[in-house]
């Protein structure tokens, strides 16, 4: 009877050590309830996201319609009779100086409607706060209505930079409905941004159990350096990788009206934000690996040949552009990660063992 016992103590003792053995059916109502937890996550973030999804939409649209403005705009170099001719930034100008304002889009000032290149003579002024600004130097007679002298123009001079947008540097869109289904799918891809480390924290707590009590220790880590990893991958993908290849690609129709749809272009851009995020994961994710076990710095040395063809691959996949600078620009990055991953994997590797 005492050896039956102490076998059965032995046996508990291994499976609280393993993280208790499931059947398959308690692994499926596992899987059902962090599946649910991450829909209501999502959900609650969805809603919220809501209010400001045309906040998040324009900073997503903000490169492309630089590079369709650019695309679209006629380049003229300056020259001139003397060779001296220069183009001075507006926060150059002083006091009292003025020119030629001219309307790059139709604005609206108070209730009258200005047209696309309309013009008014303009004077750097300060306004009531003491910052200085332009402002109307005489009156501006737009249709029916008269624009007195002394009104403020829509210009940052602070900035150096005017916000010229032109009718062709604008998304557009194709049926009424069409910007509500937008907003909506703004409003959830940035819930799924927002809801990385609870979703990480699901997927960990499903795998748990199959794992020793001490390698459960590593969730707080992995779920720090993966969201790090998610937003910094997210951010080089909007900073670095994409601007280029959305000059490259609207350079190639300059010879047409390019006319873009906001929803394509959403589903663009963010393919390759949440790409750029889950390849930066690389190190994370050999974090994990390596102390568990599972991987060794020398074995990755060893396939080093195998992850420069995937690596070539999955940047074909993700890079919008079949040409090679544009897939290179994906690609480096995915290089530097994994040398990184394998000094990681060095210096966090050990054996598994049960405790």
């Amino acid at each position: 009877m005492s050896a039956f016992l102490r076998a059965l103590s032995t046996n508990r003792t291994k499976e609280e050590e393993l993280g208790g053995q499931m059947s398959f059916l308690e692994h499926l109502d596992e899987l059902r309830r962090r599946l649910i937890h991450s829909f209501i996550f999502v959900f609650v973030a969805a809603s919220v996201s809501w209010f400001v999804a045309d906040r998040i939409y324009a900073f997503l649209a903000a490169p492309v319609e630089r590079a369709l403005a650019d695309a679209q705009r006629l380049q003229v170099p300056i020259a001139g009779h003397t060779g001296n001719e220069a183009v001075i930034a507006l926060s150059s100008l002083k006091e009292n100086e003025a020119g030629r304002y001219v309307f790059g889009e139709e604005t609206k000032l108070g209730s009258t409607l200005i047209p696309a290149g309309a013009s008014v003579t303009a004077r750097v002024l300060k306004d009531s706060q003491g910052q200085l600004a332009l402002f109307t130097d005489e009156p501006l007679f737009a249709g029916n209505a008269i624009i007195p002298k002394g009104v403020r123009l829509p210009t940052e001079l602070a900035s150096g930079a005017q916000a010229f947008s032109g009718v062709n540097d604008k998304l557009i869109v194709t049926s009424a409905l069409e910007p509500f289904s937008l907003y909506v799918k703004v409003s959830l891809y940035a819930a799924v941004c927002v809801s990385v480390p609870f979703l990480l924290w699901q997927i960990w707590a499903f795998v748990s159990p199959g794992l020793y009590p001490h390698e459960r220790a590593y969730v707080t880590p992995f779920i720090l350096l993966s969201s790090i990893s998610f937003v910094v991958g997210a951010a080089f993908a909007y900073y670095v990788i994409f601007p280029p290849a959305a000059r490259y690609l609207l350079g190639l129709g300059s010879d047409f009206r390019l006319l873009l749809k906001a929803d394509d272009y959403f589903d663009f851009i963010i393919i390759v934000m949440l790409g750029m995020g889950v390849v930066f994961q690389m190190p994370a994710i050999t974090y994990v690996l390596a102390r568990i076990g599972l991987i060794t710095a020398g074995l990755m040395l060893r396939v080093w040949k195998t992850a420069i063809v995937v690596i070539l691959i999955a940047a074909a996949v993700l890079s919008p552009t079949n040409d090679i600078p544009n897939m290179l620009l994906f690609a480096a990055p995915m290089f530097v990660l994994y040398i990184v991953s394998i000094f990681v994997a060095w210096i966090f590797n050990k054996p598994r063992t049960a405790s």
